[in-house]
């Protein structure tokens, strides 16, 4: 489909409005799905710090408590 003018391109024979409201919220939930991936992959490398230093103290409290008895 060609246009005339620039215009018309962003009219879309009328219905513009809808195919740039529709494009919008497809790039919007893209992105959104994007940042919440990211957001994700935070928190679990995060959960699996907490959890490595929490296995590591008691590694520690374990073996104080052989050394000392």
């Amino acid at each position: 489909m060609a246009f005339a003018s620039f215009s018309e391109f962003w009219a879309m024979g009328g219905y513009g409005f809808f195919v740039w409201l529709s494009f919008g919220t497809g790039v919007g939930l893209m992105l959104w799905l994007w940042g919440q991936g990211i957001w994700s992959r935070r928190q679990l490398r995060r959960q699996v710090q907490k959890e490595l230093q929490r296995q590591q103290r008691i590694k520690q409290y374990r073996q104080q408590q052989e050394s000392g008895q």
